[in-house]
């Protein structure tokens, strides 16, 4: 009785633990998407509840295994009401109807959101898909293909640097980029405004986004790839599915760097990938060699 009284308390321990690493990674999360962008922030609260969800279930499948192995040693309730204690919920042993109502008020409304959540998944995934299909039919008409770059603030700085034939950090780039930008004020400041309220920026807060690029590990886009080109003195091609190739930069001469704008690729929202030749065969034939 007692190794069995052992074991559950560590499965609650470890319950307990995990539970505590989810909600410091849900807090990393939300710290990683700007205020501002309520696309994304939105976007990451369907990633917090499907982690949560998906916890919540794991725990609770893991307690009634323990019972249907030990159905004697203690019941469902019996464990949940450890849990409880566990996660210091010091509620009073007598609950008011009040009480019975708002929870179960709130559990209607977390079953609501993980069907929305699901449905929500499901339309990404077909556009996704789509989208996919799209852009390997665009690319593999240039013999080149998608090469995966992670998907983090730092995917569009990381493309750009696989595609160069230097080698450079990512934190080189973001640091020239940001350098850039200061020293040309006039030509970016007119094209950033707050997503919000629509209102221009102002200097100091235009300057404050040239120093998140380089702190924060601000997301890019495309007026950042529009420096970069400066920076570089090369063209910057975006293949999209949705829209035709944008050529940044087309004042210079070079052979253009390539990236893939991907709208839907990632629950965080867009997504730079490289390219790479495509593979001999892939496209129905072998490919011709790209210098």
């Amino acid at each position: 009785m007692e190794d069995l009284q052992s074991e559950r308390q560590r499965m609650l321990r470890r319950h307990h633990r995990e539970k505590k690493e989810l909600e410091a990674q849900i807090q990393s999360m939300k710290c990683s998407v700007p205020k501002s962008d309520k696309k994304r922030r939105k976007e990451v609260r369907h990633d917090v509840a499907r982690l949560q969800a998906e916890m919540e279930q794991r725990h609770q499948q893991e307690l009634e295994k323990f019972q249907e192995n030990f159905p004697g040693g203690a019941t469902v309730d019996s464990v949940t009401e450890n849990l409880a204690k566990m996660n210091l919920e010091n509620r009073h042993p007598h609950v008011s109807r009040a009480q019975k109502r708002r929870e179960k008020m709130e559990a209607l409304e977390r079953e609501h959101q993980e069907r929305v959540l699901v449905a929500e998944m499901e339309h990404l995934a077909s556009f996704r898909h789509e989208e996919e299909e799209k852009l390997s039919s665009i690319l593999a008409a240039k013999y080149l293909e998608m090469k995966d770059i992670p998907a983090d603030s730092q995917c569009m700085y990381r493309a750009v640097q696989d595609q160069l034939v230097f080698s450079v950090t990512v934190e080189s780039l973001r640091r020239r980029t940001a350098d850039y930008m200061r020293e040309h004020v006039d030509d970016f400041l007119p094209f950033f405004s707050d997503p919000e309220t629509g209102d221009a920026y102002s200097l100091p807060e235009f300057m404050a986004h040239c120093d998140d690029i380089v702190r924060r590990r601000a997301w890019g886009g495309l007026l950042e790839l529009r420096a970069l080109s400066h920076v570089l003195q090369t063209p910057i091609e975006v293949i999209q599915a949705s829209a035709p190739a944008l050529l940044i930069g087309e004042e210079y001469r070079k052979k253009p760097l390539t990236l893939v704008y991907l709208h839907y690729a990632c629950s965080l929202g867009e997504h730079y990938n490289s390219v790479k030749p495509l593979e001999a065969g892939a496209a129905g034939g072998p490919a011709p060699r790209l210098l």
